[in-house]
This record gives C-alpha cells, sequence and structure tokens, in this order.
C-alpha cells in the first residue's frame, strides 16, 4: 500500500506542476495562436483534455485506494480472528493428545 500511495503522491505532484506550466504557458500561447492561426490554441485544447483526462485517473486511483485501505483493514480483522480460531485448536488439540 505505502508503494501505491507514494505512486499517487507522485502522480499527484507532476500533475499539478503541468497545470502550473499550462497556465504559465498560457498567455504566451495565446498571442502566439493569433499569428500561427490557430496552431497555438489546438495545441492549448489537447493539453486541456490531457490535463482533464489526468484529473480523472487522479480521481479514480484515489478511489481505488480508499477501497483497497478498507479491504485491508477487513482482511486484517478476518486474519487476526482465523489466527486466534486457529490457536484456540491447536490448543485443543495439545489437551487431546496430553490425556
Amino acid at each position: 500500500m505505502k508503494k501505491l500511495d507514494s505512486a499517487i503522491k507522485r502522480f499527484s505532484s507532476a500533475l499539478e506542476r503541468l497545470e502550473t506550466a499550462a497556465q504559465e504557458k498560457a498567455p504566451v500561447t495565446n498571442g502566439a495562436a493569433h499569428a500561427s492561426n490557430g496552431a497555438a490554441h489546438t495545441f492549448e485544447r489537447e493539453i486541456a483534455v490531457e490535463l482533464s483526462a489526468l484529473k480523472e485517473d487522479r480521481a479514480r486511483l484515489a478511489d481505488e485506494l480508499t477501497r483497497l485501505n478498507v479491504e485491508k483493514i477487513a482482511l486484517e480483522g478476518f486474519t487476526d480472528e482465523v489466527a486466534g480460531r486457529l490457536e484456540g485448536a491447536i490448543r485443543e488439540i495439545r489437551a487431546v493428545l496430553a490425556h
């Protein structure tokens, strides 16, 4: 889980850097758009679409992480219960064998 948490943090950081770079680039490309017949505007739209897809991925990964954390907690509880039952069964078997 720590690897997944780390990957999501790195992904989020990269996405934020991309957003910042796109915002900083926007005024420059807006001026260039008039000079290059809309090529820069097309590029901005492509970046916006890609950025939107990355945001959706980040949200999906965050949801998946939450789901996996809940599942992990449930499995830990189940594991503890099974371990307790096994220990009890082992004690009972040893008691029977001791007689």
